[in-house]
């Protein structure tokens, strides 16, 4: 039996030097007990089974390559080494990496950012801008000497010429190249074009992941320019393309969706002339006849028509008349010679009549003639200053008889009818 005494620390040191040698790049699965995403960049967590837990430490430098973000309850395979901590004679796993147990940590990672977005409504269709139905400027964010951009180039020349193109070189791969996809996007957000596509060609899950990048999504999410997102193939969905108001299956596809084709446009453009054509002549044809009817209509309403067929018809009336006088002269001329004889006998016959006539007159005149009256023996009847028939005086009225000569003031005392 050894008796041999030993410091506290000469035993930790013991164990320290034990565990650290024996326990070297082991694999430990377990549960997430606790997580502390401390703010010096560290991450201190624990996991367990259903016995016993251990606690791990992952530093800055790992911790900033983890894809996901670790949380309580994950099932987990830590990747380390056993490190002990001799002043406290306390021991834990110094982490590595994390990989999530059954399930890559490239696909937790999206399925957690693609979560937390979808909850931040960067997915909303809602909020997705309208597509550009004619697009003048446009900026391709990619790597400049990709195939992808090539593709994307062609494609432009053969579909629609009429474009002025911007393209943003970017890194699209590594670590390094989320944050320059970001900075490239809010770039082209400044240039004024009608549509952005950021994108890249096919390619592994890990060479297209800055595309599922927040600070990526952020970027896209913050444009004012319809933007559309064009990476890998069609089976590859990404983060930016939940993003995007557009998803394009491929880089070339999205210049396909987003610009007209020529050979389209200018075949409409053709079938559009000739229909105007038809159109036109159809107008024209309908306006010549619509002419030709006014100008008949015009005709016969016009004022120098209607002038002629009143002047028509005076001179019609004007022979007429001078016919109708013609005859009538011709008929009175013989009336006319008897008639001054006739005249002359019917004036002297009239001149007769009148004659006699006034001759009874005056006679009649000399007869009913008051002064004449008064004279040969009658006198006026006078009843209070008026000169009345004697007819008009009753018994007890005075009146006066008045005559040439004489006036008498007479009361009636009777008086008869005869």
């Amino acid at each position: 039996m050894n008796n041999t005494t030993m410091t506290v620390t000469s035993l930790n040191t013991k164990i320290k030097s034990l565990l650290e040698t024996t326990f070297m790049h082991i694999l430990v699965e377990g549960e997430v007990s606790s997580v502390t995403y401390h703010n010096s960049g560290h991450v201190y967590f624990s996991i367990k089974d259903k016995e016993s837990s251990i606690k791990c430490v992952m530093f800055r430098s790992n911790a900033n390559r983890m894809k996901f973000r670790l949380e309580r309850g994950q099932h987990v395979v830590v990747n380390g080494s056993i490190s002990v901590y001799t002043p406290r004679g306390e021991y834990q796993l110094l982490t590595v990496s994390v990989e999530p147990f059954g399930q890559g940590a490239l696909a937790l990672a999206y399925e957690q950012l693609k979560e937390k977005l979808q909850s931040k409504g960067y997915f909303d269709p809602a909020r997705k801008k309208e597509q550009p139905k004619y697009i003048k400027k446009i900026a391709l964010v990619t790597a400049s000497n990709s195939a992808g951009l090539q593709d994307m180039l062609k494609i432009i020349d053969k579909r629609w010429r009429l474009l002025e193109v911007v393209v943003i070189d970017t890194l699209v791969q590594g670590d390094k190249s989320a944050p320059q996809i970001a900075e490239a996007l809010e770039y082209a957000d400044t240039l004024g074009c009608d549509a952005i596509v950021v994108g890249r060609g096919g390619g592994s899950k890990e060479d297209l992941w800055a595309f599922n990048e927040e600070i990526v999504a952020d970027a896209i999410y913050n444009l004012n320019t319809f933007v559309v997102s064009a990476v890998g193939h069609e089976v590859d969905v990404l983060i930016s393309d939940f993003v995007a108001d557009l998803r394009a299956p491929t880089p070339s596809a999205s210049i396909e969706m987003i610009l007209p084709d020529q050979n389209e446009i200018l075949y409409t453009l053709s079938e559009m002339e000739e229909r105007y054509a038809r159109v036109m002549k159809q107008i024209v044809g309908n306006k010549e006849q619509n002419l030709k009817a006014f100008t008949q209509e015009f005709a016969r309403h016009s004022v120098s028509r209607k002038i002629a067929m009143v002047e028509k018809d005076f001179n019609s009336l004007e022979d007429e008349f001078k016919r109708v006088m013609d005859y009538k002269l011709s008929q009175y001329e013989t009336q006319i010679e008897p008639l001054p004889k006739r005249l002359k006998e019917g004036f002297d016959y009239a001149l007769e009549v009148k004659t006699q006539t006034v001759s009874s007159l005056e006679q009649k005149i000399r007869l009913y003639d008051p002064k004449l009256k008064v004279k040969e023996g009658w006198a006026e009847v006078v009843l209070d200053g008026e000169r009345v028939d004697l007819s008009k005086i009753e018994k007890e009225d005075s009146f006066v008889l008045v005559n040439l000569n004489t006036k008498l003031e007479v009361k009636c005392l009777e008086k008869k009818e005869l």
